[in-house]
């Protein structure tokens, strides 16, 4: 593989855990995104078993190239993953029964040139081909004026993005083609609160699968009764145009009767700020910690939520909604949401 220019550290630890793992990992480029004096490859890397009727949960990160800390925690699980995998034989049986997939950069231009959009200018979360059907916020709903202006969707009637390209052929063929799957996309920058946030952006309507959703987020409260997530439709927040998750939800429910619940971790960046106020003057600081033990402690207190979703999908058909119970759990979660 062709060792991209200029150097990027995530890339570089990534490579070394798909080397300490090689003996259970399955890597591919999903695509090369080019920048000044060389590339970058998307990478995607899988584990567990390939069988298409056993459940999967896809990890993504890296979407915006200023959020480092997503990708840090998708490749701060995977390490956990390959070192428990040389000893922890609880681990090996559950790998029997569900396939892991990660894309930790999916966009390695924008990382490394420490912007939110890819090297094109274009923010890959307001690049799909979904409009809203209520009014977004100004520039923060997507616009198509100008890539020099945030939140741009890219031309009108142009293909996606390479890297959007690349998820979407990823969740079709590793998630989608399975009967049960869950993904999770990483980010930072939103409040003082760790918030993971389901579909819809482009509309107050809830989705399909709104009991699965509200079962999933009861099952986690129980598990973990200390925790302090906020679980919400991000339509409580704010709409916006081109939502990747949006889209690629739309696709899985084109294919009944797969159930395919994707989830947004957005970490609540704005407290690192509050606990250090000089982070306000560093581009990165204000949607990354920047004191290490504060980074060590965010690395860690996510790692149980995404073992958690491993578990989940491991364990679906004991939690899911049956057809009797779903009405009601359908009619708790519009009361809790909507």
């Amino acid at each position: 593989m062709r060792v991209p220019a200029p150097h990027l550290p995530e890339l570089a630890a990534l490579n070394r855990i798909i080397e300490l793992g090689a003996q259970h990992l399955q890597c591919r480029v999903a695509c090369t995104v080019p920048v000044p004096g060389g590339s970058y490859p998307v990478q995607v890397i899988t584990l567990g078993n390939p069988d298409p009727a056993v459940p999967a949960v896809g990890y993504f990160g890296g979407v915006h190239g200023l959020e480092r800390i997503g990708a840090e925690v998708v490749i701060a699980y995977l390490h956990s993953l390959v070192m428990r995998l040389q000893w922890d034989s609880t681990l090996h049986r559950q790998l029997e029964a569900v396939r892991l997939v990660f894309m930790p950069i999916v966009n390695p231009g924008g990382m490394q040139q420490g912007t939110r959009a890819n090297p094109r200018g274009v923010d890959l979360m307001r690049n799909a081909p979904v409009s809203a059907q209520e009014p977004v916020p100004f520039l923060l709903g997507g616009q198509r004026t100008s890539a020099r202006l945030p939140w741009y969707r890219g031309a009108a009637g142009e293909p996606m993005e390479a890297e959007n390209q690349a998820v979407c052929e990823v969740v079709q063929t590793e998630l989608l083609s399975r009967p049960f799957s869950l993904a999770l996309d990483c980010h930072s920058g939103f409040g003082l609160s760790d918030r993971l946030w389901f579909p819809y952006a482009h509309t107050r309507a809830p989705i399909a699968h709104l009991a699965e959703m509200h079962a999933l987020k009861c099952i986690f409260s129980q598990s973990h009764s200390h925790h302090r997530y906020i679980f919400e439709p991000q339509s409580r927040q704010y709409l916006a145009h081109g939502d990747l998750w949006d889209h690629l939800y739309q696709q899985a429910c084109r294919q009944e009767p797969r159930i395919f619940l994707p989830l947004t971790l957005e970490m609540g960046s704005w407290l690192w700020v509050k606990k250090n106020p000089r982070q306000l003057f560093s581009r990165h600081g204000i949607f990354n910690p920047l004191i290490e033990h504060r980074q060590q402690r965010v690395l860690r207190q996510h790692q149980m939520l995404l073992d958690f979703l491993s578990r989940a999908a491991c364990g679906h058909t004991r939690w899911l909604p049956g057809p009797q119970a779903r009405a009601a759990q359908h009619a708790l979660a519009l009361q809790e949401w909507y």
